[in-house]
């Protein structure tokens, strides 16, 4: 009764959807016409969802089934701890394999517990685990077309459009998602990686402090040319490649010179660059000059620093010097704060590099590179001999000296003639009224009286034969008990390299060579600058001149270039 009035329902469900579709039912005890052909209905093959369920054909019952004991041949060993399920029960399903282990477990093979951020299998195993895949939210076909449709219309809108898109390949399709934008354009040029960054903290809390006489936040390399760089690719390439030269002297890492490598080479690609694509004025009565940017002149004197730093000592720093003389020279910064800086930071370096050289002079103070219109106090100065006027009687002495060697080259006698006896005694009453415009007692005013200490010492041994003396030897104590007085973090050692190495050219006693020695030291430990070690190599080498031949020793510029270095004393 229940087939049938199932069948019932259904033949009433057929009748009413037959405007549409028509088909007959044929029931089981329908009387089939004899004039009809024979029907013959369709078997329906039954899934297999567990071995509970006949299949077609067979006539055993379920009871029979579950009773029915298979007997297999014992096979030989020990029997299992764990019997093999019997043949016919209940089978367990299998479960499909989720994919959300991490990645080493997958990579691996392994099962993964999922625990985050980092799963607990690959802990006990002592694998790294690499995290879990980022999880993708699906999208249909369409969804992922208009999504590449409004990427590629927006980018080239002449080029693409839906229509197109739609048409195109499966591989064209694909490819069109590598337009997506790979990440963020770099904030400041230069500072591109974590390398970077760590250059860059080094340079403003450590590596500034050792450049000038300032060590607080108003130090010009924080205050003016750092803003200046990160405005200008290049110079900032030239910084960080001169915070990485001073980081790598403390911490020799691999990844540190690779990386300062790769600054220098930008910065020397982007002043290239610069230079060739500056306009020139074309002065008709004059050369056509370049006409640059401030940057540019920062770039040329921070590659020179490049080279303190590196302790480098065939000459280095020549082309970086000549080329900021011949930009200072030929135009004015058009920043003037920047301009007081940087005059005062060439002129330091070039009067202090002629000390060294033979060949290498300072241009005059008041001739063709001068001090800014205002002239700061000397105490707003970031070196010291610039402002207070203490580097224009150096400027004179070295003159002095070449006119002594230039006769005594010669052979005429005497070597310090009636000429240059008159300028020294000149020179020597001018540093006795020279007063430092800092207050007494304090660091910087122990600094600017070791400096006017070793000018006199230049002085003396400019105009005296090379021998030993009271009035030497008393100056040059003196000088050692103000190098006493420094504090051991003073931002005057900064600038001591050059007084100390004129006392230590003038060291006759084997005690004032000792604490020459440990001065030395004192700088290394504050500033890691690598210039100080070949000056200390130098100033050795007048020691053993002066124990030898005596007279020698006076020419310590010959001494230098006979050891074939050429460096900064700065």
């Amino acid at each position: 009764m229940r087939r049938e009035s199932e069948q019932t329902s259904a033949s009433s469900a057929t009748s009413a959807t037959s405007a549409t579709f028509g088909f007959t039912v044929i029931n089981a005890t329908d009387v089939m016409d004899a004039d009809s052909p024979e029907m013959i209905p369709k078997i329906e093959e039954l899934e297999e969802e567990g071995d509970g369920l006949l299949k077609a054909g067979e006539d055993r019952t379920v009871d029979e089934v579950s009773t029915t004991v298979v007997s297999l041949p014992r096979k030989r060993g020990r029997p299992r701890k764990h019997p093999l399920p019997v043949p016919g029960g209940q089978v367990k399903i299998a479960k499909g394999r989720s994919k959300t282990g991490c990645i080493t477990c997958r990579r691996r093979k392994k099962k993964c517990d999922e625990t985050k951020p980092a799963c607990l299998n690959c802990q006990k195993n002592a694998v790294v685990c690499e995290g879990y895949p980022p999880k993708e939210i699906w999208k249909s076909g369409k969804q992922k077309l208009e999504d590449g449709t409004i990427l590629i219309s927006s980018s080239r809108p002449s080029s693409f459009s839906l229509v197109n898109l739609a048409n195109a390949s499966p591989t064209v399709r694909r490819g069109s998602m590598s337009l997506l934008p790979k990440g963020l354009p770099i904030l400041i040029d230069g500072i591109e990686t974590e390398i970077d960054r760590r250059f860059l903290d080094h340079f403003v809390f450590e590596f500034s402090r050792v450049l000038t006489l300032i060590n607080d936040d108003s130090n010009p390399f924080k205050e003016i040319l750092l803003p200046m760089a990160t405005q200008h690719r290049g110079l900032m390439h030239s910084l960080m490649c001169l915070s990485g030269s001073h980081l790598s002297a403390r911490d020799p890492e691999p990844r540190f010179k690779e990386r300062k490598h790769y600054h220098f080479d930008c910065a020397i690609t982007d002043l290239r660059e610069s230079i060739n694509a500056a306009p020139v004025a074309d002065n008709s009565n004059q050369d056509p000059q370049l006409l640059v940017e401030d940057p540019i002149i920062a770039s040329t004197l921070a590659l020179c620093l490049n080279t303190i730093c590196e302790g480098e000592t065939s000459g280095e720093y020549r082309s970086h010097m000549d080329a900021a003389r011949y930009l200072l020279v030929t135009q004015k910064p058009k920043n003037e704060k920047f301009r007081q800086f940087i005059v005062e930071f060439f002129q330091y370096h070039d009067v202090s590099n002629s000390i060294t050289s033979l060949d290498r002079r300072p241009l005059p103070l008041d001739g063709e590179i001068r001090l800014p219109d205002f002239v700061p106090h000397a105490q707003a100065g970031t070196f010291l001999g610039i402002f207070d006027g203490l580097f224009n009687h150096i400027s004179e002495i070295t003159r002095l000296r070449d006119r002594i060697r230039q006769r005594h080259s010669v052979g005429y006698e005497p070597a310090v003639d009636y000429q240059t006896l008159s300028e020294a005694v000149a020179i020597d009453s001018a540093l006795r009224v020279w007063e430092p415009t800092y207050t007494p007692e304090t660091p910087n005013w122990y600094a600017s009286q070791l400096y006017r200490q070793s000018t006199w010492v230049y002085l003396y041994r400019t105009i005296r034969p090379s021998r030993p003396s009271e009035k030497i030897s008393q100056v040059v104590d003196d000088a050692l008990k103000y190098l006493d007085l420094l504090p051991p973090d003073a931002g005057a050692f900064s600038i001591m390299l050059m007084p100390l190495f004129l006392v230590g050219c003038s060291a006759f006693e084997l005690h004032q060579r000792e604490r020459i020695k440990k001065g030395f030291d004192s700088m290394k430990e504050y500033s890691f600058l690598r210039n100080i070690e070949p000056a200390l190599k130098v100033v050795e080498r007048v020691w053993e001149v002066m124990d030898t031949k005596m007279e020698d020793s006076w020419d310590w510029e010959k001494i230098i270039n006979e050891m074939e270095m050429d460096f900064l004393i700065t």
